[in-house]
């Protein structure tokens, strides 16, 4: 049987290709996706959060672990979306319009993806409308926005505007973080919540979500749906 240390190792490491191994050879045995998802990668995410928040790791080994983590769900999803397994929930995340920075904005996105979020990623110097029409189709349930600049900051409140002009408004929670966001602006905007750092984010997007209709279903569906997984994934060798 496949050591599934292996798989928690290799993304605490930033290997992808053996992250992937690992991932393929458990499927393959009949692990359940689930179980790989939340007690395998998403501990290994949160252990590399803790990392980055002690200075133990930096940007280029967040990046690495989230490359790594990405190259185990690739071959998960298949698996999860063919047997109707939901998500823990749908994000759309991207830098506000006018504001080029994404590096804080891709580590909040990678941790995201190793919490078990959907995330639809519209990288940088995103308009309002992008935001409202990439909710609408993704039936999003956060929309995070970043912001590196003050003189961008703005766009945050106006794409909240739009937000609310489209009627989407009481249907999804806004996250915002960036360094010149604060708590206080935050509230000033009438957003729902605020982070400064990506491991956080993860973590504040998961308690979010805890209690609604989409983690519910995530928790009973999924256990149900895997019922014959185990011959599926056989087919990944």
């Amino acid at each position: 049987m496949t050591d599934l240390k292996q798989l928690n190792k290799a993304i605490v490491d930033g290997d992808a290709k053996k992250a992937a191994e690992v991932t393929k050879a458990a499927l393959a045995e009949g692990a359940k996706p689930l179980d790989l998802i939340q007690n395998h990668m998403i501990p290994a995410m949160d252990e590399v959060g803790k990392l980055f928040e002690e200075e133990e790791y930096f940007v280029p080994e967040l990046l690495l672990s989230g490359r790594a983590m990405r190259a185990a769900f690739e071959l998960i999803k298949p698996l999860m979306v063919a047997q109707g397994v939901q998500p823990t929930g749908r994000v759309v995340i991207g830098t506000v319009q006018g504001d080029l920075h994404d590096i804080g904005k891709n580590l909040v996105a990678a941790m995201l993806e190793g919490a078990g979020f959907e995330v639809t990623d519209l990288g940088a110097d995103v308009k309002p409308e992008a935001f409202v029409e990439a909710v609408k189709a993704k039936n999003a349930n956060i929309v995070a926005f970043s912001a590196m600049l003050t003189v961008t900051m703005p766009k945050m409140a106006t794409t909240i505007e739009a937000l609310k002009a489209a009627g989407l408004r009481d249907r999804v929670k806004v996250m915002v973080g960036g360094a010149p966001i604060s708590q206080a602006y935050c509230e000033e905007i009438g957003a729902d919540a605020y982070s400064d750092s990506a491991s956080a984010a993860a973590a504040l997007a998961r308690d979010i979500m805890v209690g609604t209709t989409v983690t519910a279903q995530y928790q009973e569906k999924g256990e149900k749906a895997l019922a014959g997984i185990a011959a599926t994934a056989k087919g990944t060798k």
